[in-house]
């Protein structure tokens, strides 16, 4: 691990050096003639405001409020110039200063924007205007706003933005994510895409076990966060009709910075984040950042769980006319992925009661083991391989991108955004395919009167005389080891853009282009466990005469049989994207109209195979053991073809019209598209010679919005009342179930703020009727609600500030939710309380703690059960929301 950061430190100081060769521009720095001073103060309570921007617009000068409200500003410019002065939350003061005529002392007073409706929104937009000027729903939230909810995840933060359903209980990655109704068929955020600076993290957003968020960490680099639900969406990011969520990086157009240091109370982790901008000189700034951190995680898993970080660059170079702007983003960070655990369930399928197995907590609890740390298994290359379980989500990404934006003169104007990723990786974690009674468990592997022994742990070779009492609860689990590798995920990503200002008309041309690599191998192994959610040891089945072992120390099975030996297999796929777009804007008096269209096509190409069974002495020991009969491993011999292509339109119209500076509607159309990637494979969608069978290439998503947004000092409200219609078509891996489905949704989306005094509140209520409207293959579940779709979900940020810091606490919850579509088992709504205090000890150094699930609410995101027997105890598979976690952070900002 030290071998590595030498090696990132070495090549961002080489990166950044080149960088700075290449844009070298070191005239003398400015010398000052004039010096503007003075106070930001919130009009509402007369505090100091901390950390607002004062810039003269046009150049690259800005000074940063320090924790007086004090700013100085020094420059050599002459004549009139606009002073302005933003700070993400409050409305944009602009002002007019004549400089060069002695000193200029300028107090100000900010009101309160506590929606953002004076953002300037720069995701979904080809000609980037304020919230309140821009027909579309956005939300925007600064790194502040989103560590109140105390965050374990980047997946987390979603938790509080309209609209976006997140499912964020597998840990730093694989959490599925929805938007407004749109159901989650299979895993990951299908119809979302998730940006950095503009460009899209993954191609596809539900690559399976390749998640965009898996490659996403949210650090203090982040500047603000958009969310973008639907609407423009459609005609202005490919594969992303549902909504783009944006995380925005800081530039360093002032000089400043942060390092801070987050250590857990009641659980293992330790983290240190850092950040520092400045400019250099008059044309030029950068920025640099990052985190590193360790730490066993939330749950107990028994090791050091999650090791690793990222670090972050970006340098920008100003000329007369447009900016240049380059980074560079590593990140190696291995941390645990969360699947499904044993849940004890009582009740009824309408009104379940939740609970916790003996011996096993499914709040704090999980199947890893420090009993179950490697896997053998044969290589998708004939060769034998071993993995390590504590590589857990291990995303290894380089980054390299720029972003050129400049005036080309007679009111034309170029921008244009690239990004090459190299991917690489693995994803390791122990799945309960099954849980059931330990002595039937074993007959069921070795036949009746099986004898089961414990494999390894203190008890290793002990015969379990009493499995009806194994742990308290008589259980065993039927572990598959989710064990895949991430041979080549990567990507390219280009957008170019040609606008054209006409008076109060925008017209603006692109292409987008985009490469997404999917190879990967799926290397899964069965392994018997005991059900025990601290330090759980496998379990040995023999004969009861003792002649047979069934098991390898705990090994049941190389490859595993209880699902077919479905889930050994490689591919190794390539999809090209392609989408021209055109989008115009234009503005009658208060009504602004932006129209766009997308042609998006593409094509996908490569080989997959599947598994084939066969017997191998895989221990090189001269014998083959009962595991040993059968081994699954990739049928290289009998690939399988992918040649197909996909070609669909999007299409999206919107109104806006502005009732006053405080005031505006808007409406808009939208239709678009989603091409279907990797989970079509192995199903039947694809055809003998790899192509698409009758149009399952891609899903087409219809939307209708309207909304009201307004603002005042005291409180801002957007709501947005929103329909949709879906087709998907999809392949689930591990049921070998496909989906050909409609489905329509129709809510209402409602985000507010206000601000009394020293208080201030900011919440956020879904509503949603969504169901399925048409099932090709199963009829009879047409109508039903899809599974894991609440009716309502929410949030609530009550918080009191004082001089010298804030407390407050963070509502995030949900009702009920069926677990299946078969609308049997609910999974019951639950409220989470997250509560956080910060304080400022001194100017420029913080400390704050933060609590996770206060109270230890127990929630349920999703089941593998549908149904479950009335009236007696049951054990399900369900993922669980974690247990109280608690932390303290200091942080030092200068």
């Amino acid at each position: 691990m030290k071998l590595l950061r030498n090696n990132i430190t070495k090549t961002l100081t080489i990166a950044i050096g080149a960088l700075i060769f290449f844009f070298n521009d070191f005239n003398a720095f400015a010398q000052t003639s004039t010096k503007l001073s003075g106070t930001i103060t919130d009009e509402q309570t007369g505090e100091a405001i901390i950390g607002a921007l004062v810039s003269l617009e046009g150049t690259s000068l800005g000074a940063i409020s320090d924790f007086d409200g004090k700013y100085n500003l020094e420059t050599n410019l002459e004549g009139e110039h606009i002073l302005k002065v933003s700070f993400l939350g409050f409305s944009t003061i602009e002002e007019p200063v004549v400089l060069g005529q002695g000193d200029i002392s300028r107090d100000f007073q900010m009101s309160a924007d506590l929606v953002g409706l004076d953002v300037v929104i720069v995701t979904g937009n080809t000609d980037p205007k304020t919230a309140i000027e821009s027909s579309i729903s956005v939300s925007s939230i600064r790194t502040d706003q989103f560590n109140q909810a105390a965050p374990r995840s980047t997946a987390e933060i979603f938790r509080n933005l309209p609209g976006v359903k997140t499912e964020a209980t597998g840990g730093e990655g694989n959490a599925n994510i929805t938007v407004r109704g749109i159901p989650i068929a299979t895993g990951g955020a299908k119809f979302l895409q998730l940006h950095e600076d503009g460009l899209p993290v993954m191609q596809f957003g539900d690559i399976s076990f390749g998640n965009a968020d898996i490659f996403l960490r949210a650090d203090n680099t982040i500047d603000r966060i958009e969310a973008l639900r639907g609407g423009s969406a459609s005609v202005l990011s490919s594969n992303s009709p549902a909504g783009v969520i944006n995380f925005i990086s800081k530039s360093g157009k002032v000089e400043g910075g942060s390092v801070g240091t987050t250590v857990g109370m009641d659980y293992n982790t330790f983290r240190t984040d850092f950040e520092y901008g400045a400019p250099i000189g008059e044309d030029m700034n950068f920025h640099i950042g990052g985190f590193w951190r360790q730490g066993e995680g939330p749950r107990d898993a028994g090791y050091n769980a999650n090791s690793g970080g990222q670090i972050k660059a970006n340098l920008t170079k100003k000329f007369d006319k447009g900016f240049v702007r380059l980074y560079f983003k590593h990140l190696n960070d291995r941390s645990i992925g969360y699947l499904p655990m044993p849940v004890q369930v009582t009740g009824s399928n309408s009104s379940p009661v939740l609970g916790n197995v003996n011996n096993f907590n499914a709040l704090s609890g999980t199947p890893h083991s420090p009993y179950l740390m490697t896997n053998l298994s044969m290589g998708a290359d004939g060769n034998l391989r071993r993995s390590s379980i504590q590589e857990g989500m291990n995303p290894i990404s380089t980054a390299i991108g720029g972003e050129f934006n400049f005036y080309l003169g007679n009111d034309w104007s170029i921008v244009n955004k690239f990004r090459q990723q190299f991917n690489t990786g693995r994803f390791v974690s122990p799945f309960p395919s099954e849980v059931a009674d330990a002595q039937s468990m074993a007959n069921s592997i070795g036949g009746d009167n099986s004898v089961l022994s414990y494999a390894n742990g203190p008890n290793a070779g002990n015969v379990i005389n009493n499995p009806s009492a194994l742990n308290g609860n008589g259980l065993a689990m039927r572990i598959h080891l989710f064990d895949v590798d991430f041979n080549n995920f990567n990507n390219f990503s280009n957008d170019l853009q040609l606008s054209k200002e006409m008076d109060n008309v925008n017209f603006t041309f692109g292409f987008y282009k985009g490469i997404q690599h999917i190879n990967m191998s799926w290397l899964w192994n069965s392994y018997l466990m005991e059900v025990n959610s601290t330090n759980a040891a496998l379990l040995d089945v023999s004969s009861a005469d003792g002649n047979t072992t069934f098991t390898e120390n705990g090994l049941i099975a190389y490859g595993v049989p209880f699902w077919d030996n479905c889930c050994t297999r490689n591919y190794d796929a390539v999809y090209d994207v392609n989408a021209p777009y055109v989008n115009t804007s234009f503005e009658f008096g208060d009504l602004s109209v932006d129209a766009g269209l997308r042609y998006d096509y593409g094509s996908a190409f490569g080989t997959y195979a599947g598994a084939v069974q066969s017997a191998i002495d895989m221990n090189r020991d001269g014998m083959i053991s009962v595991p040993e009969q059968s081994v699954s491993s990739v049928d290289n011999a009998n690939a399988n073809p992918i040649n197909y292509d996909w070609s669909y339109l999007s299409y999206s119209l919107g109104l806006n019209y502005k009732i006053s500076d405080s005031q505006a509607a808007f409406a808009r159309y939208s239709r678009g598209g989603r091409a279907n990637a990797d989970r079509l494979l192995f199903g039947p969608g694809i055809a003998a010679d790899g192509s698409a069978v009758g149009g399952l290439n891609s899903d087409m998503v219809t939307q209708m919005e309207a909304g009201f947004k307004y603002k005042s000092p005291k409180i801002g409200i957007f709501g947005t009342a929103f329909y949709s219609n879906l087709e998907e078509q999809n392949f689930e891996a591990t049921t070998q179930q496909f989906f050909d489905r409609e489905y329509t949704a129709l809510g209402l989306e409602l985000e507010t703020a206000a601000r009394f005094g020293k208080f201030d509140v900011r919440g956020s209520v879904t509503w949603t009727n969504a169901e399925i409207s048409k099932d090709k293959l199963n009829p009879e579940i047409e109508g039903n609600t899809p599974r894991r779709q609440a009716d309502f979900i929410y949030y609530l940020t009550p918080s009191y500030n004082f001089k010298k810091g804030t407390v407050g606490f963070n509502l995030i919850g949900t009702t009920d939710m069926y677990a299946q579509d078969n609308n049997d088992l609910v999974m019951p709504g639950y409220t989470q309380v997250n509560a956080f205090a910060y304080y400022d000890i001194v100017e420029g150094l913080s400390i704050g703690v933060n609590s996770n699930n206060l109270f230890n609410a127990f929630g349920l995101t999703e089941s593998e059960e549908g149904s479950i027997r009335d009236g007696v105890t049951n054990v399900i598979r369900a993922r669980s929301i974690n247990g109280r976690t608690t932390s303290v952070a200091r942080k030092f900002k200068f």
